[in-house]
């Protein structure tokens, strides 16, 4: 397989399974698929987060809010891989609790990846609600 397919295959398996247990209330499997070094951000849809330490903040606060996930979806609309660098661009659909009330939503989602000892690891998310 090539790199490319290689991406795709970790996409759609560990960075799929990482994000449905984030909204079931798990971060741990997300955190493991983050670079641990710097630089790392998130300009999220409801919370923003630059460095390391903020996005574990981040990552706990989201755990914390999120629970019950019963469908998470992700629509990949673009990808590519060049060297050891990657990214995602695509739609999130999501029916979870947050802070124990029952929400539908779907996020834009774009996120930068970059190879780190071999492994795929997130460096930058954006994300951003999807209205009317």
């Amino acid at each position: 397989m090539s790199d490319r397919d290689d991406f795709l295959v970790w996409v759609r398996t560990a960075l799929y399974e990482a994000e449905r247990a984030l909204h079931n209330g798990d971060a741990g499997p997300r955190r493991a698929l983050w670079s641990r070094n710097e630089p790392v951000s998130v300009l999220g849809a409801w919370r923003n987060a630059d460095g390391l330490q903020e996005t574990g903040t981040l990552f706990t606060a989201l755990e914390e809010s999120f629970s019950d996930c019963t469908s998470y979806a992700f629509e990949l609309q673009a990808y590519d891989v060049a060297g050891d660098m990657a990214y995602t661009a695509g739609l999130e659909h999501v029916s979870t609790s947050v802070d124990g009330q029952p929400r539908t939503f779907t996020l834009r989602a774009t996120q930068v990846y970059r190879r780190e000892d071999g492994e795929w690891r997130v460096a930058h998310r954006h994300g951003d609600t999807v209205t009317g």
